[in-house]
């Protein structure tokens, strides 16, 4: 499956996700809910940066794990992107804007955001594939199966949603970018901490 692996030439769902956010990416990242292998930082911005997750996915390391995204082990301004690749759904629906502004304190003034999306149909579709696929050939490919889904989680947020939130924790200048690879079903949206209070 070309979902999370790259096979017969072609780019993976997660490689083109990783591709996009990267070409928005300013300097130091914090890559929010990494997933298994750490693969953003490491192989798209070449460890220029850091990776956390709230589950012990495959080769991430102890500090790496933060149980509580609402309380980030890290001093104000220390980052200048911080990325949420196709994961901003999976922070429970309470915790989202306590989530969103933790990583703008992280952020550096003038710093960006990142945040990528499936399109609804298309997030529910590849989810029920995942599981179904998991289950016929005992593979792991559904990362949320194997985390278990928060009854708070979802499939997929809103345009609306994910700006009005952006909005709420002072970012400015969203933008939304569709995927041209992947038929307009993907998109990201970009904003801007200010540059002064």
């Amino acid at each position: 499956m070309l979902i999370e692996q790259d096979r017969w030439g072609l780019s993976s769902l997660a490689s083109e996700r990783f591709d996009y956010a990267q070409r928005e990416v300013i300097g130091y990242c914090l890559n929010t809910g990494c997933g298994r292998g750490n693969r953003f930082i490491k192989e798209f911005l070449n460890g220029n940066g850091r990776s956390i997750d709230v589950y012990p996915y495959e080769e991430l390391a102890a500090n790496d794990l933060v149980r509580d995204m609402t309380r980030l082990p890290f001093r104000d301004a220390t980052f200048d992107s911080v990325t949420f690749i196709a994961n901003i759904n999976h922070v429970p629906r309470s915790l989202r804007d306590r989530e969103l502004a933790e990583a703008s304190r992280c952020l550096k003034p003038g710093g960006n955001i990142i945040v990528t999306m499936g399109n609804p149909l298309a997030e529910i579709l590849i989810h029920q594939l995942l599981r179904l696929y998991d289950r016929m050939l005992g593979t792991r490919l559904d990362v949320d199966g194997e985390r278990g889904m928060h009854e708070e989680e979802a499939y997929y947020l809103t345009d609306r949603e994910i700006i009005t939130r952006l909005r709420d924790a002072d970012f400015t200048a969203i933008r939304k970018t569709y995927f041209a690879t992947q038929w307009g079903l993907n998109h990201l949206f970009v904003g801007w901490k200010p540059k002064s209070a």
